[in-house]
């Protein structure tokens, strides 16, 4: 079981945007279980009112492909941890495709996100896998490419 501290070492991302709580499944450089309890105490769910019908309480679908791709991330770096985006090398999102969704999440529900690389090119990684609430798949994920590039690349020349 990989906890926060773990987790913490891996990504740049804190409250209220770091979106995964455990790791549970771990295969370096191949696959990755991790968990993401979705709470009402969540950000997003505070200006709820009362009457706010079931479907209004879905967790937030970017959220959701956000958190699977957070966990994408700390397979990605497991080996090489580089949480400080100000130096070393910067995680990018590329794109994704064959994203479904297949219902809404809702809070109370405990995801579990199955991520497996596909294939590294250089510093570039495809990965593919689903997320699941109680063994029903909730989101397919076709592929998701993910990118890292020098953290001094990415600032602006000074002239």
């Amino acid at each position: 079981m990989i906890g926060q501290r773990e987790i913490r070492a891996r990504l740049p991302h804190r409250f209220p945007m770091l979106l995964v709580d455990r790791v549970v499944h771990l295969v370096p450089g191949e696959r990755l279980t991790a968990l993401k309890a979705v709470t009402c105490n969540e950000p997003w769910y505070e200006e709820l009112g009362p009457d706010t019908p079931d479907e209004g309480f879905g967790y937030p679908r970017s959220l959701l492909v956000e958190s699977w791709c957070q966990s994408a991330g700390v397979l990605a770096t497991w080996d090489d941890p580089n949480p400080d985006v100000l130096t070393g090398r910067v995680m990018l999102f590329g794109g994704m495709t064959g994203v479904e969704f297949h219902r809404p999440v809702l809070p109370g529900e405990v995801l579990e996100h199955l991520v497996r690389l596909d294939r590294k090119v250089d510093d570039t990684l495809l990965f593919e896998g689903e997320t699941r609430s109680a063994g029903e798949t909730v989101m397919t994920v076709g592929r998701i490419v993910m990118a890292f590039r020098p953290a001094g690349a990415l600032r602006p020349a000074t002239v």
